[in-house]
């Protein structure tokens, strides 16, 4: 089932399409502000993202690119009031995949969303991650560090695979809380911290950097 990030501001217009997805067989989350809507792509874990350019913290504008730079390649469709060539074309560039105008109809939207879809599914599958000596298999799900072969529990390959596909970048606890034990996970736990310890032991302690006061993060090699 895929999953789709709303982001808009404009709580009608955020329900109208959340409704419509879901009735469409879409899993969606919704966030209404750019600084919260770009932790939430960042984390990799939706499959496309409605994207409104005019929102509170960072606007749309900004999000694309440091996602982009961020080397998530997530789609995006851009749904927006903002209809000059100007805006439409600083867009595209930027990185979105799609742009729609409001008012819009949402028969459109929705044959745009499946129509992204379909085309990041033809993409090359990534079947290994690495970093350094550091490997993961995705389809053996079995991780190797330098010539060992190790296995790991089904929450460990997850946790492993989101610090694999950003490397270098610093994970906050709310980022793998989110990606991992899923947006409604006591942020209290101190969940991650135990399973960080953890693949440390398997892995090497060296391999999870903890970032004091921001997260943790895999050195890039």
């Amino acid at each position: 089932m895929n999953r789709i990030l709303i982001v808009e501001d404009e709580e009608r217009i955020a329900s109208f399409v959340e409704k419509g997805l879901r009735a469409n067989g879409f899993t969606t989350t919704v966030v209404d502000d750019g600084d919260a809507a770009y932790e939430y792509a960042l984390t990799g874990g939706f499959d496309l993202v409605v994207l409104d350019i005019n929102l509170p913290g960072r606007d749309g504008f900004t999000i694309l690119r440091e996602l982009r730079e961020a080397r998530v390649t997530v789609p995006v469709i851009v749904l927006t009031a903002r209809d000059s060539v100007r805006d439409t074309v600083a867009g595209l560039e930027g990185g979105a995949d799609d742009w729609m105008t409001k008012p819009f109809r949402f028969e459109e939207l929705l044959a745009r969303v499946r129509l992204r879809l379909r085309t990041a599914a033809r993409a090359p599958e990534v079947t290994v991650l690495r970093s350094g000596s550091l490997s993961l298999d995705l389809r053996t799900r079995r991780a190797r560090a330098d010539d060992r072969t190790v296995d790991l529990t089904a929450r460990e390959f997850v946790l492993l695979e989101l610090f694999l596909r950003h490397p270098g970048q610093v994970l906050s606890r709310e980022q793998i809380l989110s990606h991992v034990w899923g947006y409604d996970f006591d942020p209290g736990s101190n969940i991650v911290e135990v399973y960080v310890r953890t693949l440390r032991k398997k892995l090497g302690a060296e391999r999870v950097e903890t970032v004091r006061g921001m997260g943790y993060r895999l050195p890039a090699r």
